[in-house]
């Protein structure tokens, strides 16, 4: 009796350490999909997923992609980048990229030399969430 005890308690660890492994393979991850020479500088939760803004120097622009936090499953993603401005009106065009997909929404460029900027996303949320005015250069 003692050693089926001991099997089942080997069996229930092993399906819990499975089922541990299996969430923390799927987190969102920045796969440099804004193009070589481009850094993260900042990070931002967006709900379902995360928003990446990286940084070129050598191309002296800023790029934003949304990751979802499981990739490979389509989410509805948003991604958000321009100069910074007083309003708060998004309008549709180069500075949105909102839709589902299955890997990243974006990726946006802008050049802020000088400038600061606003910039974020959504993930699986109706909630989108903006930094203004923010990484002046």
């Amino acid at each position: 009796m003692k050693r089926l005890g001991s099997v089942a308690a080997v069996i229930g660890l092993a399906a819990a350490g499975t089922i541990a492994a299996t969430g923390t393979a799927s987190a969102a991850t920045y796969a440099g999909t804004c193009g070589s020479g481009y850094s993260v500088i900042d990070t931002m939760d967006v709900g379902e997923g995360t928003a990446y803004l990286t940084y070129s120097s050598s191309s002296g622009k800023n790029c934003v992609v949304t990751v979802p936090d499981r990739t490979g499953t389509p989410t509805v993603l948003d991604a958000r980048l321009r100069l910074h401005r007083t309003d708060t009106v998004w309008k549709q065009g180069v500075e949105v990229d909102y839709g589902t997909y299955s890997y990243y929404a974006g990726p946006l460029y802008v050049s802020a030399a000088g400038r600061c900027i606003d910039w974020g996303g959504a993930a699986a949320s109706n909630y989108t969430r903006v930094d203004y005015g923010v990484h002046c250069g």
